[in-house]
């Protein structure tokens, strides 16, 4: 049986790819040292896969998003050189950045509403680029439909025209092509009867080039697999574990004897090692269908870390454990078992380790747990007296800078090379010295900068039991950006108060309120490798009580302002919009179950790059005072759609897009502010950064929040001379 993998993490063993990109952002090398670094990265990949596989995909490299690639291939946008490819990615110029359907990997998005007529000759025919210097394997793409539905600067009724209008682009760019891979998830999403009709003639016309098409889907199953199939293309990838229907539906269809199937059985988005046994036997259930059949990984194998080889080798975990590169050893495995040449491994799923606390604590929970004492807008008035803030209040999502000097600090206290006792001592100075700071910039409400913590859901999870860490489990979440997911492995409990000490200690310096920052129980779940055989929405549960554990220890230490950020609430929404009210139905109770305090303590919650309009009237049922989100790459056009929903709450708007590293001038943030006033009551508005400030630089920060108290402080002196 042949074996086909794909999406294989760019990341490298070693971080090599974030170490370049971030090397040439320094101006340490070169453009052809950086081009040369990333060639040796695709060249390491290739090998990988010829290593263990029988086909895949070449060109899956990229100067940062695969998305803006194809925007400059199609003719949208024409950087003429490195300098300007990157001011679209995190300059000046830089593109949103949204989720990639329901993972935690962002995405650039292209604006489609002021392209100009597509030509006859691709601008950068970028696969044809790396089949020239490679000759082997499948020239990589993102398909026509993808691209348009994570677009912008389009309306719904123009799409199909559009699809077309790409598809005839495309056509261009595959007649110099022998064969390519495209990746086509949008295809596992609802679509509307006109947008997948204009999809068939879509791939109609890329037929007409001649090219041997590998059309990938994953993340789920298309609606309209029995007419998916029939697309004109040479192989077809369904993801067989992560939608239940998938075999049903492909029963159902029945699939053409002149196309292979490639059936994604491998998991590409979880950790946990593959059931042998069990999925040879769905392999021969699915050659019941077909018998022109090839094994896959079911979605990119990007969203896993590199490999458990770079763990350390005595933790227990790791028998249960396949990253990206134990999933193409499974997919060989697999095919010598089926092909007789090898004895399937044994499968050991390994303990559940169940707590009866935690148990009890679930089985106690009832609706009253969930809800908190007065109406939004009667606790906003308790919380204006209370607080006494000023008008459009001055604040910051939560971390500040992490210097070199800090992360030396950590990684030194790690290793046992300084004791707890100085490491403490060094956290509480930097918190002091950062209290002295906002006070000097004048910021209304403080953090303590979270210079104790390596990452918003891993500093969490090393604090909880029945979470494990890794060592060297990074992950992208976007451009050069890495994360490492932790492991939830068993029941979720907190033994002791994770972040209550610094925050306190933080209050007790300045009179300003100063917010305690949690990561919300959605995110924390999200963001982490959890066990499949625990319902989502116990394992939501079990962290939801225990941050409001620590939020009431918040309160008892003085904390009057709690932020619990939820980047992850509108991401893990199925990709099916008809499966979303039971989603929000357990995601919004686990938030509430959290949150359900006292009216005198103010509630934030941050989101961002999400697509918050479509989701606001589940936004709404959340317990939260405040909600800050992105505002400055988005030009503030989320704004309207938010208030389509009768928002009865406080916003803070990300007048600062953190994710350049361009000081935003006042004039900038000040307008953001005054459109926002078109939307909402003054009341309402609150300024701060669009996300945590860890990846910035001292001077950037400084010069950057002074010119964003410096808004504030205008737009009050507006909204005070407009009264007059």
């Amino acid at each position: 049986m042949q074996t086909y993998a794909y999406g294989y993490p760019r990341l490298g063993a070693n971080r090599e790819y974030k170490k370049t990109l971030e090397h040439f952002f320094k101006g340490d090398i070169t453009e052809q040292e950086l081009d040369e670094a990333l060639g040796g990265l695709q060249n390491s990949i290739l090998e990988t896969y010829k290593a263990h596989v029988d086909d895949y995909p070449v060109g899956e490299m990229t100067g940062y998003d695969p998305m803006l690639d194809t925007a400059i291939m199609l003719g949208i946008y024409h950087p003429a050189s490195h300098a300007d490819y990157y001011e679209l990615c995190r300059g000046s110029k830089a593109l949103p950045m949204i989720k990639w359907f329901n993972t935690n990997y962002h995405y650039l998005v292209p604006d489609l509403g002021t392209v100009p007529p597509f030509g006859q000759v691709p601008v950068w025919n970028k696969p044809l680029q790396y089949w020239d210097r490679h000759q082997e394997g499948n020239p990589y793409l993102i398909g026509p439909l993808t691209f348009m539905k994570l677009s912008h600067g389009h309306e719904p009724s123009d799409e199909p025209e559009l699809l077309l209008e790409l598809a005839r682009r495309y056509r261009q760019v595959l007649s110099e092509l022998p064969r390519v891979h495209i990746d086509e998830p949008a295809l596992s999403v609802e679509l509307p009867d006109l947008v997948f009709e204009a999809t068939e003639r879509a791939y109609e016309i890329l037929a007409e080039s001649g090219t041997g098409i590998h059309l990938f889907t994953y993340y789920g199953v298309p609606d309209n697999l029995e007419r998916v199939v029939n697309f004109p293309v040479s192989s077809l990838g369904i993801d067989f574990v992560h939608d239940a229907d998938a075999l049903p539906a492909l029963k159902r269809s029945g699939f053409p004897r002149d196309k292979t199937l490639v059936a994604g059985v491998v998991d590409g988005r979880n950790v946990w090692r593959t059931n042998i046994p069990g999925t040879i036997d769905l392999i021969t259930d699915i050659a019941k269908v077909t018998d022109r059949l090839a094994i896959s990984n079911a979605g990119p194998l990007f969203h896993l870390p590199v490999s458990v080889s770079l763990e350390p080798q005595d933790s227990p975990l790791l028998p249960h454990l396949a990253f990206a590169r134990e999933r193409l050893e499974e997919l060989r495995h697999l095919s010598r078992c089926i092909r007789g040449e090898e004895q399937p491994m044994s499968f050991r799923e390994g303990a559940h380790p169940s707590v009866a606390t935690v148990q009890e604590k679930l089985r106690l929970l009832s609706e009253s747990d969930t809800v908190r004492p007065l109406t939004a807008p009667q606790r906003a008035a308790v919380q204006r007296t209370e607080l006494e803030l000023p008008m459009f209040p001055a604040t910051t999502i939560g971390s500040f800078p992490q210097t070199s000097e800090v992360r030396r600090m950590r990684a030194r206290h790690k290793k046992g090379e300084v004791t707890s006792e100085e490491y403490n001592g060094f956290i509480k100075a930097a918190i002091a010295d950062l209290i002295r700071f906002q006070e000097e910039v004048d910021l209304d409400v403080f953090v303590h900068g979270e210079f104790e913590r390596t990452d918003m859901v891993e500093f969490f999870a090393q604090g909880l039991d029945g979470i494990a860490t890794t060592t060297s489990g990074w992950v992208i979440s976007y451009g050069s950006r890495v994360y490492r997911p932790p492991i939830i492995f068993g029941d979720v409990s907190r033994p002791a108060p994770m972040t209550v000490e610094e925050v306190a200690y933080a209050q007790s310096l300045t009179d300003k309120p100063v917010k305690g920052m949690l990561t919300g129980p959605i995110t924390i779940l999200s963001w982490s490798f959890a066990r499949t055989d625990i319902l989502q929405d116990q394992i939501a549960n079990q962290i939801a009580l225990c941050l409001k554990e620590e939020i009431q220890d918040y309160i008892k230490a003085g904390v009057r302002i709690v932020q619990i950020d939820e980047p992850a609430y509108r991401e893990k929404a199925p990709l099916k919009k008809r499966e979303w009210d039971k989603y929000f139905q357990w995601a919004s109770r686990a938030f509430n179950i959290a949150s359900a305090v006292d009216e005198h303590t103010q509630i934030h919650t941050h989101m961002c790059y999400s697509s918050f309009e479509e989701i606001i009237e589940s936004i709404l049922k959340l317990n939260f005072d405040v909600i800050s989100i992105e505002a400055s790459r988005s030009e503030v056009g989320v704004l309207h759609g938010i208030n389509k929903g009768s928002f009865d709450r406080q916003i803070g708007l990300g007048v600062w897009d953190i994710h350049s590293p361009s000081v935003p001038e006042v004039e900038e943030m000040q307008h953001i502010i005054q459109q926002s006033l078109e939307v909402f009551d003054r009341e309402q508005v609150w300024i701060n950064p669009d996300c945590g400030l860890k990846t910035r630089q001292w001077p950037e920060t400084e010069a950057s929040l002074c010119n964003m108290v410096s808004a504030a402080k205008n737009a009050r002196e507006v909204t005070a001379t407009a009264e007059v």
